[in-house]
């Protein structure tokens, strides 16, 4: 049902051309009266028994198809559309910041494809399955930056999640960094609930912070960090790239400080896993995905949207079907 009342209009000034039909609908009314032809006859007789016919009722309703098309015009023309509303909803989330190892070792290929684009593909599903949590990334190497701050928005996290690739940043593994870093972004929420998934295949050899001392700043705001070691049991495949632009597989130690991320984890609450095949890993995220959940607050918001259109549409049918009836049933002879 179409209504004005939950419409702002863009073009609000453009509202006091409606004036115009008020002298519109006096000078038809004047028209009127004018409007009768006279004649001069001797008798009435001849028209005493005429009737009259539904020409004579309806002939105004095209006057008022004219001025409904141009009350809906001008309503076109003020540009409506449909009001911003916000509203405040409870659900049920936690707050997630995932931090996730992007050197150069995470591309062997004891996953398929390789360990960072399994990591992606799993951490992705996992992002689309909690719609209600506020989730951010961190990524890490030699070095550690922000990629994503905690956001609801997670379309834009899965795209810029997909743009993460092996070499953005200095090589290494700066565990330490990669978690203080997630800690700095998620520190100051307010969900009752804050937790850190810490995606690795090494051991912490760069970064001005140990992992243990990140860990021990993680206690401190209550959050829990749930540490996985990304890698196969013994050797995995790596390719290198040799000399005349072609890629050569090795079979390289897989070397993850699994003592360290068990520490970290029991440090704070959370809990080591172990991957070791890309099954593994998506078992591993439906694991925390059984987390305990707490109330939070969103403010949800719509969007303005343009409504002018079925107005457009409504005039130009009733100025057609005023054309139509005007030059068929209600015609005129000269």
């Amino acid at each position: 049902m179409l209504s004005l009342n939950n419409l702002d209009f863009a073009n609000k000034d453009l509202l006091y051309l409606l004036v115009l039909i008020i002298p519109m609908i006096i000078w038809y009314i004047l028209k009127q009266k004018k409007a009768n032809a006279h004649i001069h006859v001797s008798s009435l007789s001849a028209f005493t028994n005429q009737k009259t016919t539904y020409k004579h009722y309806l002939k105004h309703i095209l006057f008022v198809f004219r001025v409904l098309t141009i009350f809906l015009i001008i309503i076109a023309l003020a540009r409506p559309q449909s009001t911003d509303t916000w509203k405040n909803i409870t659900t049920q989330g936690i707050d997630i910041m995932l931090s996730l190892d992007i050197s150069s070792s995470m591309l062997a290929e004891d996953f398929k494809p390789n360990r960072l684009i399994a990591a992606k593909n799993v951490a992705t599903e996992f992002i689309s399955g909690r719609p209600n949590d506020r989730m951010g990334l961190v990524v890490f190497a030699g070095e550690s930056f922000t990629q994503c701050p905690l956001t609801t928005d997670h379309a834009v996290l899965i795209n810029l999640f997909s743009d993460i690739k092996s070499g953005m940043i200095e090589d290494g593994t700066a565990i330490g960094m990669g978690l203080a870093n997630a800690v700095t972004r998620i520190k100051d929420s307010d969900a009752k609930s804050k937790i850190i998934i810490l995606l690795t295949d090494g051991v912490n050899n760069q970064g001005e912070i140990t992992p243990l001392t990140a860990a021990e700043i993680a206690k401190t705001y209550n959050i829990r960090v749930y540490t996985i070691g990304v890698g196969t049991i013994g050797k995995a495949p790596y390719p290198f790239k040799t000399v005349f632009g072609g890629t050569q597989y090795q079979n390289v130690d897989v070397e993850i400080d699994e003592n360290t991320l068990a520490e970290i984890a029991n440090l704070t609450g959370g809990e080591y896993f172990r991957a070791t095949n890309n099954k593994s890993l998506t078992e591993i995220y439906k694991e925390i995905d059984k987390l305990e959940k707490s109330k939070i607050d969103v403010q949800e918001m719509r969007k303005k949207d343009e409504q002018f259109f079925l107005f457009i549409l409504l005039a130009s049918i009733l100025l057609f079907v005023e054309i139509l009836l005007k030059n068929t049933i209600f015609r005129t002879i000269p």
